[in-house]
């Protein structure tokens, strides 16, 4: 028997479709019904490593934990990782098969892939109640509709309800309810059940006139209206997102333990990845988290991270044009406190021999840490796990970069000289005894007095974080409308078109 399940699309990109797809996977599972996430096609930088080795997106990841459920690559068949304005990546079923253009990607491959993403999103109802799909972009993007496999593409052919998703703070939401769906064509329109408001702010009262006004336009109504909460943007997909206690490029910092707060400084590096390994040291009392990009701003922090990226040799090249590779090199030569991440790991060392990723063969490094690497073409996929300054770690590592460590301090995969710290695992800070041993080492060579909350717990705060999530949906939407129309997991069939719409 196949299970039940809902497409939520949305009108924007960043309406919100990856936080409201958990919040419905986390209000469903606390009503004891067996629900995972799907997510055809993603593009993200942001990324994690199911316990198979599997490479999918993090969003998927943090609504699998919605749904108390292991990720595995079936939730995210597709995933395409940017590496500049117009390739990517593509990572099928967890592992790289190759670099495309946009038009390479759009213009034949997309479609091809069709029957994969349809066959995962069938082993998973056919072994969940129910399947709760997010889709990408705007469903009405009609220039890229022909070979699309994430939104109407995968809901015309697996049969699914569409809920559409407008962010009402950005304005203009009854307009793209309504313009969402009069793009689209007769049998597409047939999918969509109804709409979700997403983000507002006020009196719902002073709102329900033009929702009535909008059923009475599409025939379609409004499941719900979710109102603007702070901090709820878990493991999103793309920008400097929200952290768990407040935006990491303001963080909102709860008080500190001890007398002093304790600033980090993130490098905005080009192509960006996994930047949520932030994300725990945001949730840290006292802790502050900026991101930046011009190496005055280093001058005032107590600990600078180099992050992961997706385009390591690129990534060095635009540390040394803005000056911050030279600052680096000599906040390291002051012993003040450095972390190098995956790629910002990498980018740390003596050189980088690269005939994968950049293709530009013998790059130098910045010389800080005893580490030569080299571009391997098969991707680094694991979970690792050990032990650093006395304290359990784990994390995950996704890199083509293999690192040979020539000297310095052992610290888990990579090395450690001075204050200067190296390795590849993401995910690492998420580990809160080592987290606060970390800290302490980093507040001792500021010369803070800083102290780690000794009760913060990063799993804990997530989870609250997803319990919050299905509680809007749960205070906020018309779950009885909602649960009938994701057990049913057809169509509504509404047979109103707008006026305009295409054949």
């Amino acid at each position: 028997m196949t299970g039940g399940g809902l497409l939520v699309a949305g009108t924007t990109s960043d309406a919100g479709k990856s936080v409201v797809t958990a919040g419905i996977c986390r209000w469903l599972v606390r009503q004891g019904v067996k629900v995972a996430p799907f997510k055809a096609q993603n593009m993200s930088l942001n990324s994690f490593v199911t316990k198979e080795g599997a490479e999918i997106g993090r969003a998927q990841a943090m609504q699998a934990q919605a749904c108390r459920v292991e990720p595995t690559a079936l939730m995210n068949p597709v995933l395409l990782k940017p590496g500049g304005e117009s390739s990517s990546q593509v990572v099928l079923l967890g592992k790289p098969v190759g670099e495309l253009s946009a038009r390479g990607y759009h213009g034949g491959r997309q479609q091809k892939l069709l029957g994969t993403v349809l066959d995962c999103l069938e082993q998973l109802r056919g072994t969940y109640d129910a399947v709760i799909c997010e889709g990408a972009g705007s469903p009405a993007e009609i220039n890229l509709r022909r070979t699309d496999i994430v939104n109407m593409g995968i809901a015309r052919n697996a049969g699914l309800p569409v809920l559409v998703v407008g962010d009402i703070d950005r304005g203009g939401v009854f307009a793209s309810f309504f313009g969402t769906v009069a793009l689209l064509s007769r049998e597409d329109q047939e999918c969509v059940a109804g709409f979700l408001v997403n983000k507002f702010r006020g009196d719902v009262s002073l709102l329900e006139p033009g929702l009535d006004m909008l059923q009475g336009l599409t025939g379609r109504p409004t499941y719900g209206v979710l109102p603007f909460r702070h901090g709820l943007g878990i493991d999103e997909e793309d920008g400097l997102r929200v952290s768990l206690r407040g935006t990491v490029r303001e963080s909102v910092v709860a008080p500190p333990v001890g007398a002093d707060v304790l600033r980090v400084a993130v490098c905005a590096v080009p192509l960006m990845s996994n930047f949520t390994d932030v994300d725990a040291l945001a949730a840290e009392p006292g802790v502050v988290v900026r991101f930046v990009d011009r190496p005055e701003e280093l001058a005032d922090a107590d600990l600078v991270i180099v992050p992961g990226t997706r385009g390591t040799v690129r990534a060095l090249e635009w540390l040394r044009e803005r000056g911050l590779a030279g600052a680096l090199v000599r906040r390291a030569a002051e012993q003040r406190p450095v972390l190098g991440i995956c790629g910002g790991f990498q980018m740390l060392g003596e050189h980088i021999e690269d005939d994968v990723e950049s293709r530009r063969g013998h790059v130098e490094g910045l010389g800080i840490l005893p580490v030569r690497v080299r571009f391997a073409r098969e991707k680094t996929l694991t979970r690792p796990e050990g032990e650093a300054l006395g304290e359990l770690v784990a994390g995950y590592e996704i890199h083509h970069g293999v690192a040979d460590v020539t000297g310095g301090d052992p610290f888990l995969d990579g090395c450690r000289v001075g204050q200067t710290w190296g390795t590849h695992w993401h995910g690492s800070l998420e580990s809160d005894g080592f987290r606060r041993a970390f800290l302490r080492e980093v507040a001792a060579a500021a010369g803070r007095r800083f102290v780690p909350a000794p009760d913060t717990s990063f799993a804990a705060l997530r989870e609250e974080q997803l319990d919050r999530l299905g509680d809007l949906i749960e205070q906020h939407a018309d779950t009885d409308a909602l649960w009938r129309l994701i057990e049913s997991g057809a169509p509504r069939g509404l047979p109103f078109i707008p006026p305009g719409a295409p054949a």
